[in-house]
């Protein structure tokens, strides 16, 4: 049984000893979880992975269906070649795991038990018991189970699969008076000057990092000026109320779009979007009426009519941010 350092045994080793593809078919499975493992492993050679969704037939939430999609589409180049999710929608619902590697087109290693293909499973807070199976008959498996599945980016797909609407699970919440206890508003500004960060913050890209030689000479190079974080004050990232560890999450955005992110830095100061960090700065830029890479001032923000912005959990890995422009503040 392997209880222990489940990451290493089902997915570091596969892939070092020259395993290049993965199929899983897993009761419960994120899209968080996916983009987290391919950011884990992006100094390795790049995989195929083709992912099961066993249990989709019985709901799959708006926000992280169009993350499969998106997935599907925009793999992580450095370390995925192809990704493809497909939800089972005959038959029974499946709610087994099982992960098996190939190794030049022939079934290589497999694995079965009680780890779903999301981060909990994966993470120091549950307790998880997998075990090595026949890659053979796991290969058999997923050859039978091929057929009940759809394609999670089909144009039939809502036929098969019910998909459920955010903008009802926070009308939910709403109406159950939980917002206030479920959301947090983090500043986009210094709070020591009142004004925007120079080389931080919305600015992060705007840095120049600086690396001294053996030889003693020192160099410099500019940094993607789109680069941004979105500062988190240490009693927020202390209260768990964000995944810590490098966990990505899912945001649905007041404008419905689509991002993962995760925590990062020293002290967990810093919410990004961990595929590039550019991406988050390209967001607020365009949401600003900014050109790519710009400064970003105090004046831009409150000419848009927001200087923070509100994050709302709606559960473990799922969060709506709103970034929505403040008619009062507008309106000074």
């Amino acid at each position: 049984m392997i209880t222990n350092d489940l990451i290493k045994s089902m997915f570091i080793d596969p892939m070092q000893n020259g395993a290049d593809t993965l199929y899983i078919v897993s009761g419960y499975a994120a899209p968080n979880m996916a983009s987290w493992l391919f950011k884990r492993t992006s100094s390795m050679s790049p995989i195929d992975v083709k992912l099961f969704f066993g249990r989709a037939a019985e709901g799959v939430s708006m926000p992280m269906h169009e993350s499969f999609i998106d997935l599907s589409r925009n793999p992580f180049s450095k370390s995925c070649r192809s990704f493809s999710c497909q939800y089972i929608y005959q038959n029974a619902p499946i709610y087994s795991n099982v992960y098996l590697w190939l190794k030049e087109n022939k079934p290589f290693i497999a694995f079965t038990g009680s780890a779903d293909f999301i981060q909990a499973s994966f993470s120091k807070s549950r307790r998880e018991v997998m075990t090595k199976c026949s890659p053979e008959e796991a290969a058999e498996y997923f050859d039978q189970i091929e057929g009940d599945s759809i394609y999670c980016y089909s144009s039939e797909v809502e036929e098969y699969i019910p998909i459920g609407s955010f903008d009802e699970k926070i009308d939910e919440l709403n109406r159950l008076h939980q917002l206030d206890e479920i959301s947090v508003k983090l500043s986009l500004l210094n709070s020591r000057t009142g004004e925007t960060h120079k080389t931080s913050g919305l600015n992060w890209g705007h840095r120049i990092n600086t690396h001294k030689k053996k030889d003693g000479t020192v160099s410099q190079r500019s940094r993607n000026p789109n680069e941004t974080y979105i500062p988190l004050p240490k009693r927020i990232a202390d209260s768990g109320f964000f995944p810590l560890n490098k966990q990505h999450f899912s945001v649905v955005t007041d404008d419905k779009k689509q991002l993962i992110l995760r925590v990062e830095q020293q002290g967990n100061k810093a919410i990004t979007t961990p595929k590039s960090n550019a991406l988050l700065g390209e967001y607020f830029r365009n949401r600003l009426g900014l050109s790519n890479g710009a400064f970003v001032s105090k004046a831009d923000l409150e000419r848009y009519g927001r200087t923070d912005v509100t994050f709302i959990k709606v559960d473990e890995e799922q969060y709506f941010m709103d970034f929505s422009p403040s008619e009062e503040l507008i309106g000074d």
